[in-house]
């Protein structure tokens, strides 16, 4: 078997290490491979940990620049085929054949790994599948853009990507108000500065959107969502259809249910998801049109798959149910709510009508 490396970029990181380390030793027992670690000037006991898995750790001197940092991460490499992951990520599953056949079926492809993202939504815990491009040789690829870095060829050209069985646990987005909004403060001071460059770049603002985001400032997440929309956007790429969403859902929380309606115009391009149906159906429901409400919240019943967990089931379980017990429909509420499993607030929902 050919090995692979593994590399990571930590800072700061005591919080995750242990448990990220530990997720490859299990993980990858099975698998050939080096750990390399570049710190960028921790402080904590970050490299001290990272010294009981492995001897390839190097410093990088922090130049407010991640791709700088991953782009070093990969000179250190020794290996040509690189797996680049995060310490707040934790590998839970993976096949380790599947690195060997990757790179004799696909020399020059990119390896798409399963994050589960963790979201601390409305009081809870929530889990948003994406992919992200994570294995590859590293020969014929960099990295660029000084924060939210992007995997780039160095031939411009495409090249084949390819799913991978191995999925992660990401946990970036969990932590308390005062280390989120640290993180929100870091990435926005970077992605500004980026935006003096590049002021008509709808990526950036969406990712300032997103930190905002992170610390429930829907104002200013909802400023620079509608900003990143007011360009000829791409509706297929991922990141626009995030936009998108985040967009819908910041102008909820705003409470400027009319100006949402405005989604109706958008309708055709993003109707193929469940969570653009319950964004709908909230936005329907918000505007008291009950009728199109509960039509959007079944409709995303009837996806057999969903990004964000309970798009397709207890969350638009819960809207209808909602729907019927504002409607008076006590009966069919308790039977919408029962379906929606240990949701708390159908729990709690059923628990205040049967106590009335």
């Amino acid at each position: 078997m050919t090995p692979i490396s593994i590399c990571a970029i930590v800072k700061n990181e005591e919080k995750h290490i242990e448990n990220f380390l530990s997720s490859i030793k299990k993980h990858m027992k099975n698998y050939p491979y080096e750990l390399v670690i570049v710190d960028t000037g921790s402080t904590d006991k970050t490299v001290e940990i990272a010294g009981h898995y492995t001897n390839k750790i190097f410093h990088f001197e922090w130049i407010n620049d991640f791709s700088a940092a991953r782009n070093y991460a990969l000179q250190c490499a020794s290996c040509n085929w690189v797996l680049m992951l995060d310490c707040d990520e934790y590998i839970i599953d993976v096949k380790t054949e599947c690195f060997q056949q990757m790179m004799e079926q696909y020399p020059k492809g990119i390896g798409l790994i399963s994050l589960q993202n963790h979201c601390w939504t409305n009081g809870r815990d929530r889990i948003l599948t994406s992919e992200g491009y994570r294995f590859f040789p590293r020969k014929f690829y960099h990295y660029e853009g000084i924060i939210h870095e992007q995997l780039c060829a160095l031939d411009a050209q495409s090249h084949e990507l390819v799913n991978l069985p191995l999925t992660v646990e990401h946990f970036g987005y969990i932590g308390t108000k005062e280390e989120l909004r640290a993180k929100a403060q870091r990435n926005n001071a970077l992605l500004f500065q980026q935006l003096k460059d590049h002021p008509d770049d709808p990526y950036l603002y969406f990712q300032i959107g997103q930190s905002y985001d992170l610390i429930d400032d829907a104002e200013n997440a909802c400023y620079y969502y509608g900003k990143g929309l007011e360009y000829d956007v791409d509706p297929n790429l991922e990141y626009v259809y995030q936009m998108v969403l985040s967009y819908g859902y910041t102008l909820l929380a705003l409470k400027r249910y009319k100006e949402a309606l405005a989604f109706e115009n958008i309708y055709g391009a993003f109707q193929a998801t469940a969570e653009f149906a319950c964004l709908m159906g909230r936005i329907y429901m918000e505007n008291g049109l009950y009728v199109k409400a509960m039509t959007e919240f079944l409709k995303a019943t009837t996806f057999e798959t969903a990004e964000t967990e309970g798009a397709n089931t207890y969350t638009p379980l819960y809207n209808m149910g909602y729907i019927n017990e504002l409607l008076g429909n006590k009966e069919d509420a308790v039977r919408l709510y029962e379906s929606c499993g240990n949701f708390e607030p159908a729990l709690q929902h059923l628990k205040n009508i049967r106590m009335s």
